[in-house]
């Protein structure tokens, strides 16, 4: 037995025809019984006793041809009842025997009396006839006006079933239609926030391109103002080697001129002196390298120091590019692993939605066999937002609809990117 619900608009319209055609009934049987002729009330007969004496004398007409077969005696005997008993307190009235020739009259007449009763007789029955046949044809005719009458009762039910059909059609067709431009509108927004992640990549990609430029035109500025400087050390060092040999040269210049001068002077002053000379010029020479040991040892620890500087800032960069490398390849796996497992928890969802519905389907009887498909898109909540289902048989279609709006709410899944796949699904069924 088929237990689902009807739209509330249906029913409304199987009252509305309904009562339409009771009351197109009941007009139809007003106007049949006010188009016919009321019973007429049965005819009197009266039994008129006369005496031939009585009779007038009969007038000479034709005889009229009729279609009775039946003889005027019987047409007599059947017509002509006694109504009343005789009256035994009337004056007995003496038969007087009257001459031969007014017996033989009086016979004549009785005949012709009784010949002109039965052509009368005979022309009422014919008229009787004619009166049934035309009552006949009246009620044909009303039959028939009926007939008409409920012909076109069925065909205007035919054509208000016809339109409620269409009009069903129709509704399905929008809703079919709607369910198409909700999809279409899923599916640009998905496209929409499609290319706003690329967008939104494409511009942290070249967020990172700009900064890894900025990063080497910074590493090159750096390097260029290093090498800036170590040149400018060079330079001054290369100066001070210069002044250090011009004044060693001037040195012993002044050492000659004086040795020259002592040789002049005194060999023993000028013995002293070379001896002097010879050990400041020593002194000087040991300050000297002593000086350029500690400025050369300073600028290797200053260049190695950068070095070493430069090295721990590019091994940092390296670093911190692997590990941000690694930390985005991280992130995509985990959202990888997350929409995978969301899949996966919404296909389990949508088993067990299917699983519901063909619980409290009522399959309608003699409907082995038959399949519809049915796509549903639930709420958050999982109550039923619209249901479309397909299938050859309107008992199946609808039993299926019936089903999977009583199966709701549904149990949706707490995880939200699960739950925004499992509110729509396509599930098929079939009647066994």
């Amino acid at each position: 037995m088929k237990d689902y619900k009807q739209p509330q608009s249906k029913e409304k319209a199987i009252a509305l025809g309904f009562t339409f055609g009771v009351h197109a009934v009941a007009i139809v049987g007003l106007l049949f019984l006010g188009m016919s002729k009321p019973p007429e009330p049965p005819k009197q007969i009266k039994t008129v006793l006369v005496r031939p004496e009585d009779l007038p004398p009969p007038i000479a007409e034709p005889l009229q041809q009729t279609d009775s077969t039946e003889t005027t005696d019987t047409n007599i005997a059947t017509q002509v009842q006694q109504t009343t008993e005789p009256d035994p307190t009337a004056q007995n009235i003496p038969n007087e025997k009257a001459p031969d020739v007014d017996q033989q009259k009086a016979a004549d007449d009785a005949k012709q009396a009784a010949a002109l009763m039965a052509a009368q007789l005979a022309k009422d029955k014919a008229a009787e006839l004619a009166r049934s046949k035309a009552e006949a044809t009246e009620k044909a005719r009303q039959a028939k006006e009926a007939a008409e009458a409920k012909r076109k009762i069925e065909a205007a039910e035919q054509a208000r079933k016809a339109a409620e059909e269409k009009a069903k059609q129709a509704k399905s067709a929008a809703e079919r239609k709607k369910a198409e431009a909700e999809a279409k509108a899923q599916a640009d927004a998905a496209a929409r926030a499609k290319a706003e992640a690329q967008k939104k990549a494409q511009q942290v990609k070249e967020q990172a391109a700009a900064r890894l430029r900025a990063e080497a035109q910074e590493k090159a500025r750096q390097a260029k103002l290093e090498a800036a400087q170590k040149a400018k050390a060079d330079a001054a060092a290369k100066a001070k080697a210069d002044a250090a040999a011009k004044a060693k040269a001037d040195a012993a210049e002044k050492a000659k001129q004086a040795k020259a001068d002592a040789a002049v002077k005194a060999k023993a002053d000028a013995a002293e002196k070379a001896k002097q000379a010879k050990a400041d010029a020593a002194a000087k020479a040991k300050a000297d390298a002593a000086e350029k040991a500690k400025q050369a040892k300073a600028d290797a620890a200053a260049k190695a120091k950068a070095d070493a500087a430069e090295k721990a800032k590019q091994v940092k960069a390296k670093a911190e590019e692997e590990a941000k490398a690694s930390a985005a390849k991280q992130a995509a796996e985990s959202a990888a692993n997350k929409k995978a497992e969301a899949k996966k928890i919404a296909s389990t969802a949508k088993r067990d939605f299917e699983s519901k519905i063909k619980r409290v389907w009522d399959v309608p009887a003699g409907s082995a066999g038959k399949k519809a498909t049915a796509r549903v898109t639930l709420s958050d909540s999982g109550s039923v937002l619209s249901v479309i289902v397909n299938s050859s048989d309107p008992d199946v279609k609808a039993s299926v609809e019936a089903a999977v709006r009583s199966a709701a709410p549904y149990p949706m899944p707490s995880d939200p990117d699960a739950r925004r796949e499992a509110r729509t699904f396509t599930s098929s069924f079939t009647a066994h």
